[in-house]
């Protein structure tokens, strides 16, 4: 890519961050954009087809990048089960996947605060609740393999547990939500991993 397009990119990047983060994607003006970037609309769209296209390239590397953690996370979840005897005890303490969720989400704050706070209109204004969805889906194939395994499990109603899951997928979001420092967020996200760990363990029965 020639050097002038490259830093055009660039420009159009950062104005596209300003301009969704102050007015959502709803209210963003591509016009807004381009002016900002001294540039014609036309001259943006030689960039991006469209304002879904722009915002999808702002937000999708942040959410594939997040995916690939969450997969990291389950995928060691599933190797502590190969070797466990059903009189271990299930430990979720060493994970502390609530803390390497939110240095990730904090890595990439701007991108999340788009997809948290001023996505509505896009495929992503659902995005905590697919992931909610997912870790329902993840959690019980986690309870299926310790039962499995021979290890003791509680049976939780599937509505309640979706209550739940939500719950404690939407508080680490809150964190984005309400604009925490990156310490703030930091001390959250330990307050939450002693909350719910024990909490989870008492309702599974471990």
């Amino acid at each position: 890519m020639p050097r002038d397009k490259t830093e055009n990119h660039e420009k159009i990047v950062e104005a596209a961050f300003r301009e969704f983060l102050e007015y959502g994607f709803s209210e963003a003006s591509m016009r807004r954009i381009a002016a900002s970037c001294g540039m014609s609309a036309s001259g943006l769209y030689k960039h991006f087809p469209g304002k879904e296209e722009m915002f999808a390239a702002l937000a999708e590397p942040a959410i594939t990048g997040f995916m690939q953690l969450y997969h990291e996370i389950e995928d060691n979840y599933s190797d502590s089960i190969k070797n466990r005897k059903p009189e271990d005890d299930v430990n979720w303490s060493n994970q502390n996947e609530t803390v390497r969720a939110m240095e990730y989400i904090y890595d990439h704050f701007d991108e999340f605060k788009l997809i948290v706070c001023k996505s509505r209109g896009t495929k992503y204004e659902d995005f905590t609740h697919a992931v909610a969805e997912l870790e329902e889906k993840v959690t019980l194939r986690y309870l299926n393999k310790l039962r499995k395994k021979g290890i003791p499990v509680n049976e939780v109603r599937k509505n309640e547990l979706h209550l739940l899951v939500t719950s404690s997928i939407d508080a680490v979001f809150q964190a984005v939500i309400h604009d925490f420092s990156r310490e703030e967020a930091m001390h959250y996200a330990e307050t939450l991993q002693k909350f719910y760990v024990p909490a989870w363990k008492a309702l599974f029965g471990f």
